[in-house]
């Protein structure tokens, strides 16, 4: 028996990093999976997103875990194909109880940008991290409502939607902005949402060991911060968490151990956003 028994658990961004961390993880609790993934380069995120191949291995790794999962590919800033992909896997599933709004870019670099790359960096991320998020909500509160179980969103925050650090170029600006902004989104959420015992919180994981923060881009611009080699590392002795540390935290969350925290911000992050 498994924590997540007979439950549908909807996650954007799923093919590979944190969101196929997560899938694997619930799966293997007993949550069938809908997961979507751009599988598309962003030109402006300076490295390239997941593969096709990626999302059909996250789906083998699901079932690998004795899970099932409906794979799509889906940009979640296109609102109409990001409802399209969801509402097939809730027709196949029957529900959907919890969801998991991952989907995430973080556009740094660490040289001269002319004014049309600032500006589109900043557009991007925004539109991919807040308007994405909002997406993803608004695609799935519907379903979480007419099934009148309750349920669970999870919104992929950071320790940059607490505190202020990121530069002063469009993508740092945008990434700090866009993680503030969730924590915004999922306050008013879980005030609206908490009649239908739906529960919103957020997560703000430190560095996490994915392609967003080991790219060279953020590498480059993580090294050049001002006073970064002390200013961005961890007071607990880890440089980065694995993936599994987030998704150990997001099964407590969706699961009946946490049905009664809603409205919270969760640093999962070494003691990074204390150190601040």
């Amino acid at each position: 028996m498994g924590n997540l028994d007979g439950k549908v658990a909807f996650i954007t961004g799923v093919a590979r990093g944190q969101g196929r961390s997560h899938a694997v993880t619930l799966a293997a609790e007993g949550a069938a999976i809908i997961g979507v993934d751009i599988c598309e380069d962003i030109p402006s995120n300076g490295y390239p997103m997941a593969s096709r191949d990626e999302l059909d291995e996250t789906v083998a790794l699901v079932e690998a875990a004795g899970g099932k999962m409906v794979a799509a590919v889906a940009d979640v800033r296109d609102f109409h194909a990001l409802k399209a992909a969801l509402d097939a896997g809730v027709e196949q599933f029957g529900r959907l109880d919890i969801v998991l709004a991952n989907a995430g870019i973080a556009t740094m670099a660490f040289r001269e940008l002319t004014i049309e790359e600032d500006l589109e960096m900043w557009t991007d991320v925004l539109d991919v991290n807040l308007v994405g998020s909002f997406h993803t909500a608004k695609a799935a509160i519907p379903h979480l409502i007419e099934g009148g179980r309750g349920g669970s969103i999870v919104f992929t925050s950071s320790t940059a939607g607490l505190r202020g650090f990121g530069g002063l170029q469009g993508g740092g600006l945008g990434y700090a902005a866009s993680k503030h902004g969730i924590v915004g989104l999922m306050r008013t959420l879980s005030n609206a949402l908490a009649p239908h015992s739906i529960r919103v919180n957020t997560v703000h994981p430190t560095a996490v060991n994915t392609m967003m923060a080991i790219n060279p881009a953020m590498t480059a611009f993580l090294e050049n911060y001002p006073d970064g080699g002390v200013h961005l590392q961890n007071p607990m002795p880890v440089s980065m968490l694995e993936p599994q540390d987030i998704s150990a935290t997001i099964s407590y969350l969706v699961s009946d151990a946490g049905r009664y925290v809603t409205g919270v911000t969760l640093p999962v992050d070494a003691g990074f956003t204390n150190k601040l």
